[in-house]
């Protein structure tokens, strides 16, 4: 089956209510009819309210991470039956952010992805090498280990709610890109190693998105690569006319 075009905007710890507000209502408008599937990761504490902006509307709802347990006696922590509560379709796991800066594990992210997939989230599972490890020439070797790792325990149909997004850690917020034939070259070895780890068809299925500073500039150009589907936007997520610009690339 031909792949959907998956473009998904992370804002990350950014925006204020008034300005979420309005980036939401730009976008509905922006994307309105369009083909393709669209999503905005939204702050935990935005989700309600951009969530009334975007219901009924071609824009998924996402959450920016997700705990690994179910409600209890857990501070600070947010669960699937929260976010599903305001609305949230769609949960970002594994950011490169929250790996490194944060010190999340494979095996807590792993955690996190079958609680979400068990809840009825679907889900965007990030992998990527840092620049030591590209330069090392273990990009492959790290993308393989975490898509492994991630989906330790997921089903085949469960995969069906899965996207990978790759995002080479060295090109995020950075300026840099891999080139569209670097970038091209990962996501077919992802997918390979996904029929690995599953079946051909399902790695024929799964849509994998690029993560690395993907700009109005170069998505064209990116997405016209055979085994890129999307995006996993950040900083150009934050503005309606350069998220828009991508969507229509």
């Amino acid at each position: 089956m031909a792949r959907t075009t998956y473009i998904a905007g992370n804002w990350k710890m950014n925006t204020n209510k008034a300005d979420a507000l309005a980036l939401a209502k730009a976008l509905v408008e922006r994307l309105k009819g369009k083909g393709g599937t669209y999503m905005i990761g939204v702050p935990f504490v935005y989700l309600d309210a951009v969530g009334a902006v975007v219901k009924g509307s071609n824009i998924l709802l996402g959450a920016q991470d997700v705990a690994a347990t179910a409600n209890g006696a857990h501070t600070g922590e947010v669960s699937t039956a929260m976010l599903k509560d305001v609305g949230v379709t769609s949960v970002i796991l594994g950011h490169s952010e929250r790996r490194h800066e944060i010190g999340e594990s494979d095996e807590l992210i792993n955690k996190k992805v079958r609680r979400a997939l068990a809840d009825g989230l679907e889900v965007v599972l990030c992998i990527g090498e840092l620049l030591a490890e590209r330069e090392a020439g273990e990009a492959e070797q790290v993308c393989a280990f975490q898509l492994s790792a991630g989906l330790a325990g997921v089903t085949e149909a469960q995969l069906k709610r899965v996207t990978i997004a790759y995002e080479p850690v060295w090109a995020i917020g950075t300026g840099k890109t891999a080139t569209p034939a670097d970038a091209q070259a990962i996501h077919r070895f992802c997918r390979d190693h996904i029929a690995k780890l599953y079946s051909r068809q399902a790695a024929d299925d799964i849509i994998i998105q690029y993560g690395g500073s993907m700009k109005p500039e170069n998505a064209k150009e990116l997405l016209a690569q055979e085994d890129i589907d999307g995006g996993l936007i950040g900083g150009a997520s934050l503005k309606a006319d350069s998220f828009a610009a991508i969507c229509e690339a």
